[in-house]
């Protein structure tokens, strides 16, 4: 890899610090232990801060660290104020902020408003009788005549989305699994009461808030049902896939309330909201919770974490939906997360991942809007193999082998390659590290100058250093089978970012070609000529 580092700038200070951000997201459970139960924790990730700094991010994207009983792993949360056990204490994330903030870097962390666990108190209340002061703070339904759910809503975690409760006589609704009862967002009482829980971390310091699974926050109040989804040829492995998500979710009140948490997030100061729409055809809801700036900041968008190849077609249509016209929002990318499996092992064959991790980073930096990533990237982690007796995510274990559910990306973090448990912990891990990954260790990687943690600090560096990467215009000029080429503009700059895809050499040049000057390349090109997974990135020469 080469990288010739344009004349330094200043950074743009008309733009508000998280427009072009490069944030890094951290799953607490899997990033480091401290205390030697096999669980990463707080302290684990304080401890680690200065190699998230230095990677030259801009901020940190915390996973849920909040009591739960972990039935999804956070995301079922029991106390939204305080810190489970397992992560540490309300101090010790008081320490992570101070700590982080020193550093330069911003934390962003999940607020999961759509439900709640079913050990929530609220819930608790809620399921007592039909008259108790929480009774429709949960969505809560009679049965049909014959006893049978009142809609044919489906879970994302499998089977109807409905659960029988024998107190109340009724059926919740819980969108994901049984135990995680879906909120009444629609009460203003609820929306208020999570509110203040917005305003407790606030106030703790945070700097902005992940809202997760936000498109499932409002229901439609009369139940219709949802229709057949028709057949396009994906895969259909839950039942949730047969059908169109049009009235369990995404009810357009939900606007309101995001506009509401935008309001509180400003009253702040620099704060940051990011909105998780996941779903098939996402695009338009993600367009709605950003459409003006009395809404959200941004959304994160799942275009290139569930595709099965990275084409130039992909990209094209995932960026030209993101246009920059009025009333358009930003938006944001990852490749990969906590949910899907890691982008190298689904993007290309064992033999071309390394070479196929340094060109996804090239092309991550270059990509308009903000980019998001996730915690081993750095190192070019691919997916890690977990026996099923190892499982331990609720749908992998349902599902298995059908799909790859998500511990393969959760797996510990490879900190010290001939330590046990590569650094990670003392003890035995929650989930085992990934048999590939030991040889990828941070420890190792940092002894190398060419290695994938390298590179990728000199290409957030880069991004940093450029107007036109963090927040220029960005214009496709090609995407072809293998080959993609685009622009990237701002006021002071002019971009070329092309990209071969593919597993043979192609050429492409600009009109006068001598009038740009390399400042970055992944594999070797020569010249215009891009051999097999190689790309660049190229300045206009004055």
């Amino acid at each position: 890899m080469s990288l010739s580092m344009p004349p330094a700038r200043k950074a743009d200070t008309r733009q508000p610090w998280w427009r072009g951000a490069a944030i890094y997201q951290i799953y607490p459970r899997s990033f480091a232990d401290t205390n030697g139960d096999g669980i990463g924790d707080l302290p684990g990730i304080t401890a680690h801060l200065e190699h998230v700094a230095s990677l030259g991010v801009d901020a940190i994207w915390l996973s849920p660290f909040f009591t739960s009983p972990m039935k999804d792993f956070g995301y079922d949360v029991a106390d939204y104020r305080n810190v489970d056990p397992i992560f540490g204490t309300l101090a010790d994330f008081d320490r992570l902020i101070a700590r982080a903030h020193t550093l330069g870097l911003r934390i962003v962390i999940d607020q999961i408003y759509s439900h709640t666990s079913d050990q929530h108190p609220w819930f608790r209340e809620s399921r007592v009788d039909r008259t108790n002061p929480r009774a429709d703070w949960y969505v809560w339904a009679d049965a049909k005549a014959d006893g049978s759910p009142p809609s044919n809503w489906q879970s994302v975690f499998g089977g109807p989305a409905w659960q029988w409760d024998a107190r109340r006589r009724q059926y919740y609704l819980h969108n994901f699994l049984v135990e995680q009862p879906d909120l009444n967002v629609h009460k203003p009482a609820v929306q208020d009461a999570l509110l203040e829980v917005a305003r407790f971390w606030l106030d703790r310091g945070v700097d902005g808030f992940r809202l997760d699974a936000l498109n499932y926050a409002m229901h439609d109040p009369s139940f219709r049902d949802n229709p057949p989804a028709p057949a396009d040829g994906r895969p259909r492995t839950r039942p949730c896939d047969f059908q169109q998500p049009v009235y369990n979710q995404a009810h357009p009140d939900v606007l309101g309330f995001a506009e509401r948490i935008r309001a509180l997030a400003d009253s702040y100061g620099e704060r940051f909201t990011v909105a998780e729409v996941g779903g098939l055809d996402a695009e338009p809801a993600m367009k709605l919770f950003t459409e003006s700036e009395a809404r959200l900041h941004t959304a994160y968008g799942f275009n290139f974490l569930y595709a099965d190849a990275l084409t130039p077609a992909l990209v094209r249509s995932t960026l030209e939906a993101w246009p920059e016209t009025k009333g358009t929002g930003w938006p944001s990318w990852a490749f990969s997360n906590h949910d899907a499996p890691r982008a190298i092992s689904r993007w290309a064959a064992p033999e071309h991942r390394a070479a196929l991790a340094r060109l996804a980073m090239l092309l991550l930096v270059g990509l308009r809007g903000n980019i998001f990533l996730y915690q081993g990237e750095e190192l070019g982690l691919p997916q890690a193999h977990i026996d099923f007796e190892n499982l331990r995510d609720p749908e992998a274990i349902a599902n298995w082998p059908v799909t790859l559910g998500r511990d393969g990306a959760r797996t510990p973090m490879p900190w010290r390659a001939d330590e046990p448990n590569a650094g990670f912990s003392t003890a035995k891990p929650w989930l085992p590290i990934g048999g590939e990954h030991v040889a990828l260790a941070v420890d190792r990687q940092e002894r190398d100058a060419n290695s994938q943690l390298a590179l990728t600090r000199r290409l957030i560096a880069l991004r940093r250093q450029s107007d036109a990467l963090r927040t220029g215009s960005m214009r496709v000029l090609e995407a072809s089978e293998a080959l993609l080429a685009f622009e990237r503009k701002s006021a002071r700059q002019e971009l070329l970012c092309v990209f071969n895809l593919g597993a043979a050499a192609q050429r492409w040049q600009p009109p006068q070609p001598d009038r740009w000057r390399v400042i970055a390349s992944i594999g070797a090109p020569q010249g215009w000529l891009l051999p097999r997974f190689s790309g660049l990135i190229a300045e206009r020469i004055a």
